[in-house]
C-alpha cells in the first residue's frame, strides 16, 4: 500500500506540475538570460579556473562539492532505470531538461551568493537564506528547510544505500534476502564512525579518489562506445524516433520517456530544486554572477559528459534494457558484454567509492539546514541522536525496494522544487540585474566587482557592501 501510494504521488507531481514548472521556469530564464548557457560559455571556463590569493573557498573547490554530491546514484544507476523503464528516448528528454535548467541553476546560485551569510571560517546560504532575507518569510523558508533534511537525510541516503548494494547482485554469493541488510550494516556502521569524528582518513582518501574514478568511469564508458562504434547510428535513431514517438508518450505518460527523462535527470543535475545554491553560497568570489556560472556549468559536466556516458555505454552495448535489469545490473551487463566477464567489478568498485562521498556529502546538507532552523547548531544530545538516526536510515535503505526508494526520493526532491522554482522567478529580476551589471563590467575590461547598490539593492546584507 506504501509502494502504491507514494508512486501515485510520484506520478501526479511529475505527471502535470513538476513537468510543467520544471520546463518552464528553465525555458524562461533561457530566453530571459538569452540563451546564458551558450553564450558565456568560455567565460565560465575562464571563471572555473581563477584563483585569488586569500581565497577561502574557491568557485572550482564549491563546485566540487556540489557535483560531488551527485556523481554516482543519479549519473549511473539514474540513468539505467530511465533507459530501462522509459526507453532510449529518454536521453533526448534529459538533455532537454539539462540545458534548459542551466538557466534556472544559474539564478538560484547567483541568489545564493548575493544573499549568502558571514561564517567564522566561510560563508554559508542557500534558499533558505534568499527565502527569509529577500522575501521575509522564515515560515516558507524553514518549510523548505525541512523538505532538504528529508531529501538528503532520508529519501536520497536510503536511495544511495540500496542503489550501492545492488551493485552486489552479480556476484555468486548475493542472497536478495539477507546481503542487503548485511551491507546496509557495514555502510551504516562506516557512515556512522565518520560523521562522528572518526574515520577522517576515509573521508580524505575517498574524497581524493571520487574524481579519479569518475574521469576513469568516463574513459571506460568512452573505450565501450568505440569498440561498439558501428552500434551507435542505430542508438541515435532510437533515441529520437522514441522521444518524438507522441502517440506512445501520451498513451501511457506515466511510464513514457519524457516522464522518466526529466525525473531521472532531474535527480542526476538537481538543477533549480535548491541544493546547489548551499555549496554555491560557500564560494569566495568578487561577483555572485561568477558563481551562477560555476554552478551552471556543474549542470553540463553532470548531464551532458557523465549520464551521457552512462547512457551510450549501455545503449552502444547490444544488451537489451528490461524492467528485471534497471538499475546497476545493465550497466554490469553492458561492461560484462563489451569488455569481458567480470569487467562489472569496476562498477561495484566505482559505487562503493561514489556512493560513500555521496552519503556524506547529503548529511553535510541536513546539518547547514538543521543549524538554519534552530537559528544556531543544535546541541551534542541532539546532533548525537540524529547521527544515530542517519546511520539507521542507510541501514534500512538497504533492504527497501526499488520503487518505493526512486518514488520517495522523487517526491521529496519534488517539494523542494514546488517550493524553490516560484521563488527564483519571484527574484529572477536580481539575478537578471546581476547578470547586466557583470557584462557591462566584462564588457569595460574590468575584473567584475560586485556592490549591492549597483542594482538598486539597498537592505542590509553580509556581503556585498561598499
Amino acid at each position: 500500500m506504501l509502494d502504491a501510494l507514494v508512486g501515485e504521488i510520484s506520478n501526479f507531481m511529475y505527471g502535470k506540475l513538476l513537468i510543467v514548472m520544471i520546463l518552464g521556469v528553465g525555458l524562461y530564464y533561457t530566453i530571459r538570460t538569452r540563451f546564458v548557457q551558450l553564450r558565456l560559455f568560455g567565460e565560465t571556463l575562464k571563471v572555473i579556473m581563477e584563483k585569488k590569493e586569500g581565497q577561502k573557498v574557491s568557485s572550482f573547490q564549491a563546485l566540487m562539492v556540489s557535483t560531488a554530491s551527485r556523481v554516482g546514484t543519479g549519473n549511473i544507476i539514474g540513468v539505467s532505470t530511465a533507459l530501462c523503464l522509459g526507453g532510449f528516448g529518454s536521453m533526448f528528454w534529459m538533455w532537454l531538461a539539462a540545458f534548459l535548467g542551466g538557466g534556472a541553476a544559474f539564478v538560484e546560485s547567483t541568489l545564493a551568493q548575493v544573499y549568502k551569510k558571514r561564517g567564522e571560517h566561510a560563508s554559508y546560504g542557500g534558499p533558505a537564506y534568499y527565502l527569509e532575507s529577500a522575501l521575509h518569510n522564515r515560515f516558507v523558508a524553514i518549510i523548505f528547510a525541512l523538505a532538504l533534511i528529508c531529501t538528503y537525510g532520508i529519501g536520497f541516503n536510503m536511495l544511495c544505500a540500496y542503489n550501492l548494494q545492488s551493485t552486489f547482485s552479480g556476484f555468486n554469493f548475493y542472497d536478495p534476502n539477507r546481503t542487503p541488510w548485511f551491507i546496509g550494516a557495514v555502510l551504516a556502521v562506516l557512515v556512522g564512525w565518520c560523521i562522528f569524528g572518526g574515520g577522517r582518513r576515509i573521508i580524505k582518501a575517498t574524497s581524493a579518489l571520487v574524481p579519479l574514478m569518475g574521469l576513469i568511469y568516463v574513459l571506460v564508458a568512452f573505450i565501450v562506445v568505440i569498440m561498439n562504434i558501428r552500434l551507435l547510428p542505430g542508438v541515435f535513431d532510437t533515441i529520437f524516433t522514441q522521444a518524438f514517438d507522441f502517440e506512445a508518450i501520451f498513451g501511457g505518460f506515466t511510464g513514457s520517456c519524457v516522464m522518466f527523462g526529466i525525473k531521472r535527470g532531474l535527480f542526476s543535475n538537481e538543477a533549480g530544486v535548491g541544493s546547489a545554491p548551499n555549496a554555491a553560497a560557500a564560494a569566495d568570489v568578487s561577483h555572485p554572477v561568477k558563481q551562477g556560472l560555476v554552478q551552471m556549468f556543474s549542470v553540463f559536466i553532470d548531464t551532458m559528459i557523465l549520464c551521457t556516458a552512462t547512457a551510450f555505454l549501455c545503449m552502444s552495448s547490444g544488451v537489451a534494457p528490461t524492467k528485471e535489469l534497471a538499475g546497476a545490473p545493465f550497466v554490469q551487463a553492458a561492461l560484462d558484454a563489451t569488455l569481458g566477464s567480470g569487467a562489472g567489478v569496476f562498477l561495484t568498485v566505482s559505487m562503493l567509492l561514489f556512493a560513500f562521498t555521496t552519503l556524506l556529502g547529503n548529511l553535510y546538507y541536513v546539518d547547514n539546514c538543521l543549524a538554519y532552523v534552530n537559528g544556531k547548531v543544535p546541541g551534542k544530545l541532539f546532533m548525537t541522536c540524529y547521527r544515530v538516526f542517519a546511520a539507521l536510515v542507510i541501514f534500512v535503505g538497504a533492504g527497501l525496494s526499488m520503487d518505493l526508494l526512486w518514488n520517495l526520493a522523487d517526491v521529496l526532491m519534488g517539494c523542494m522544487a514546488i517550493i524553490n522554482l516560484p521563488v527564483i522567478v519571484i527574484l529572477g529580476s536580481q539575478a537578471m540585474a546581476c547578470l547586466r551589471d557583470y557584462e557591462n563590467q566584462r564588457d569595460a575590461g574590468k575584473d567584475p566587482v560586485f556592490f549591492a547598490r549597483d542594482i538598486g539593492l539597498t537592505e542590509q546584507l553580509d556581503y556585498w557592501q561598499k
